[in-house]
């Protein structure tokens, strides 16, 4: 049973190709102005990885911010259920995931999950640059670091130092205040990695702090974010292999059980933790 799944991102767009229990192709891709345009180039571009064909692949499930600018013809999910799909797609090393933490460009999502393993809460920031990657982008900026560089300097620096502003815009003045302080960049770099897992930490009580956490999206790949929300929450978090390609590979689980309820095959052996939202 060969599916897909497209997360059409505000910042990236993302596709899955999956082939039974086996990813066969991913492609990963700056979404940028046009969207629909993106998806359907990313999504073509998977194909030719996987040497499939457009007529190989009878259901493609969209989700994301985009979801709905671009006709597939299968299946369109919400993020949060895609998100849901794609973290339970294979069992985590160390024990049941029960708390989804995804943190990308624009929005940040958390999504509570009970003991069957169905999406019991979610909080999302997505009003607010504050939260989310975009909120790092800009202080990196304004310290005149790339964002590779800004992260570096965050893991080189253990600060007691404090960002008061939850807003990305005084944040700004605010750097320029500490810098004005004499405050390194590198202790500037950890405050504001610090500041955004104390937003997301608030996102996670919200929706009932239980542990089991597992953290995805592009955030997860900034190693400093995931020190610094281990901090805050005081226990270990689980950053699964490709981590940025959860969601559309959720897209991808949905899609192959709408295959199934097409063929009346029914579910396959990963699909047995169904999920609402």
């Amino acid at each position: 049973m060969i599916v897909a799944g497209v997360d059409v991102g505000s910042t990236t767009t993302k596709a899955v190709i999956l082939d039974g229990d086996t990813i066969r192709a991913a492609v990963i891709e700056e979404s940028g102005p046009m969207p629909g345009e993106t998806a359907r180039r990313v999504f073509a571009r998977a194909l030719a990885s996987a040497g499939l064909r457009e007529a190989d692949v009878p259901v493609v499930a969209t989700t994301g911010y985009g979801r709905r600018l671009v006709d597939m013809g299968g299946l369109v999910m919400t993020e949060i259920k895609a998100c849901a799909q794609g973290v339970l797609f294979r069992p985590a090393p160390d024990g049941p995931i029960r708390t989804i933490i995804d943190v990308g460009g624009q929005d940040t999502k958390v999504i509570a999950l009970n003991d069957s393993g169905e999406i019991e809460d979610f909080s999302m920031n997505d009003k607010c640059a504050a939260g989310t990657g975009r909120f790092l982008e800009v202080l990196a900026s304004k310290l005149g670091l790339s964002y590779e560089a800004f992260v570096e300097h965050a893991l080189s620096c253990d600060t007691t130092i404090q960002m008061n502003s939850t807003c990305a815009v005084f944040a700004e003045s605010e750097v320029v205040g500490l810098l004005a302080r004499n405050v390194s960049k590198a202790e500037i770099a950890a405050a504001a990695h610090n500041a955004i897992a104390q937003r997301i930490a608030s996102m996670v009580r919200r929706v009932g702090q239980r542990g089991g956490y597992c953290f995805v999206g592009g955030g997860a790949l900034n190693r400093a974010l995931v020190r610094s929300l281990q901090n805050t929450l005081g226990d270990p978090i689980y950053v699964p292999e490709n981590a940025q390609l959860v969601v559309a590979l959720g897209a991808a689980v949905g899609a192959r059980r709408r295959l199934g309820e097409i063929t009346g095959r029914g579910r396959c052996p990963a699909d047995d933790a169904e999920i609402h939202r």
